[in-house]
């Protein structure tokens, strides 16, 4: 019989999650239990803490979706709570399943194994079966072992994988669900909370085990993604919908899918300055905290530096601000913002500016909300900038860039955070547009940047389009980056056309002598 031996603390598996009695959500009061942990920090948020103990969940899934991952996670969070775990295995070896859970970092030197799984001598010693089918035979060594072994240890976490193999010990469907239901409960008055998997298939469908059980795990892999979802869970709510989740050489991490209604931050909607006297004039004051601005512009015109312009303005008060950069080189930026002044390696340095380059296609939707999350949660970040909109629908898969986008912008403006998102537009010049994608509904304000041809010579002009929470200079002006800084003109008064692309001086009246 194994023996129990302590298990070392490990920070990839938090102990239990607890629960008050009560608890306030979306305006609505609901009871709340003491919660076990499900040692996958991302599941235990869309479980809102963790599973309920003494209960049963099931697991679904394909082969190779991660059932066992998230199994042994659960039992290593049990066993680095001191709790006892009990891994019963149909299918793989205890060896098979000590190496594999190796090679990811797992420690189950202190997790109870019952290995029911075949032996080769099954094979070599193969017996025939003439008076008794082979499910009478086998059913009652098998449920003897277990009732033995869990009445020994009593355990408080038990993993079973997987409970379809009982099916083929059983003469009918009846039998099956009915030993199920009696197996299931057994365990837990025994004291144990439950996880057991299923390998459903077309042939031989699991919608009885989604009855019998507690709680629905799903677990889905295609070649674009993994997704994880919650379909039941007694005596609980839970986050739903379609969380993406990722098998790494440490184990399973869960993103949880943003839900902007879910955060709230009180903060003071004051107006940040620029620190260019002419800007903030422009905005009447600068732009409001928990406000989104987009800025605008074509290639070269000059966006990402007026938006770290704002960055540096902040580090200077002591505050912190980040910038995702999705198509220019980390490298390239800091070079260039320090070629106009915007000391980008000193704030770094001090920690009031993080530059996160995000490499094309790496990262979902969900992934990367968690990481800005990190950021405004416990960075406590005030500023956060996306560069570019263009950037991020490429380089992030998984869905529409609206809905994404619409979700992140929210939470950040529910937290009280100053957005800014970088757009490009392709057209140099011609017909003005906000944006391409359709997301200038989301903008409280709206800053563009045009290109000029005057007398032969490229120049730059900046206006105000909306501001949602103030008015705002109604004129256009001239926009220079120089090696001293931003420099922002007089209104361009003596000029029309700027923003159709035919610029044209406005003859001035003659003086009378």
């Amino acid at each position: 019989m194994t023996t129990v031996r302590k298990a070392p603390s490990s920070s990839m598996t938090p102990a239990h999650a607890g629960g008050s009695d009560v608890s306030q959500r979306n305006g609505k009061k609901q009871t709340s239990f003491e919660r076990l942990s499900t040692g996958v920090p991302g599941l235990d948020e869309v479980l809102y803490g963790g599973l309920i103990p003494q209960r049963a969940y099931l697991l679904r899934g394909g082969p190779g979706c991660g059932k066992t991952t998230l199994g042994m996670h659960f039992l290593a969070a049990g066993a680095a709570n001191a709790e006892r775990c009990l891994f019963i295995s149909l299918g793989e070896s205890e060896t098979e399943i000590r190496a594999n859970a190796g090679a990811v970092g797992f420690d189950l030197s202190n997790i109870n194994f019952l290995d029911l799984s075949p032996n080769p001598e099954f094979f070599t010693h193969m017996e025939s079966y003439d008076i008794f089918s082979p499910a009478e035979v086998e059913r009652e060594p098998i449920t003897q072992s277990i009732i033995e072994r869990v009445e020994t240890l009593k355990p408080q976490r038990v993993f079973l994988d997987a409970m379809t193999q009982f099916r083929f010990l059983s003469a009918d469907a009846f039998q099956f669900r009915k030993q199920v239901l009696s197996f299931l409960r057994f365990l837990i008055e025994q004291g144990a909370t439950v996880l057991f998997t299923s390998e459903g298939s077309a042939s031989a469908p699991d919608d009885d085990l989604q009855f019998m059980s507690d709680g629905v795990i799903h677990l889905d892999f295609s070649p674009e993604e993994r997704i994880l979802s919650v379909s039941k869970f007694r005596g609980s709510d839970f986050r739903s919908g379609r969380h993406s989740m990722h098998l790494t050489a440490t184990g399973m991490q869960v993103f949880p899918r943003l839900l902007p209604e879910m955060y709230k931050q009180e903060f003071v909607a004051e107006s940040i300055s620029s620190g260019v006297p002419e800007l903030d004039e422009m905005l009447h004051g600068g732009l409001e905290r928990g406000t989104i601005s987009i800025i605008t512009g074509p290639s070269g015109v000059g966006k990402s530096t007026l938006g770290l312009q704002f960055m540096k303005e902040a580090a200077g008060r002591g505050e912190r601000s980040v910038v995702y950069v999705f198509e220019e080189w980390q490298e390239t930026l800091l070079r260039r913002c320090e070629a106009v002044n915007i000391p980008v390696r000193t704030m770094m340095e001090r920690g009031t500016l993080s530059v996160v380059q995000i490499e094309p296609l790496h990262f979902t939707p969900d992934q990367f909300a968690s990481m800005v999350r990190h950021e405004v949660e416990q960075q406590k970040a005030s500023i956060v900038m996306i560069d570019s909109v263009s950037g991020y629908r490429l380089s992030l898969g998984g869905g529409d860039l609206v809905t994404h986008l619409h979700a992140l912008c929210k939470y950040l403006q529910n937290m009280g955070i100053a957005v800014l998102l970088i757009n490009e537009v392709e057209a140099i010049t011609g017909e003005f547009r906000v944006t391409e994608v359709g997301i200038s509904y989301l903008a409280d304000n709206i800053v563009f940047l045009r290109y000029l041809e005057l007398q032969g010579e490229l120049r730059k002009a900046i206006g105000v389009l909306k501001k949602r929470l103030s008015s705002f200079e109604k004129t256009v002006r001239e926009i220079e980056v120089t090696r001293y800084g931003i420099k922002v003109g007089r209104p361009l008064t003596e000029l029309r056309g700027i923003l159709t692309g035919k610029v044209e001086m406005i003859d001035q009246p003659t003086r009378e002598r």
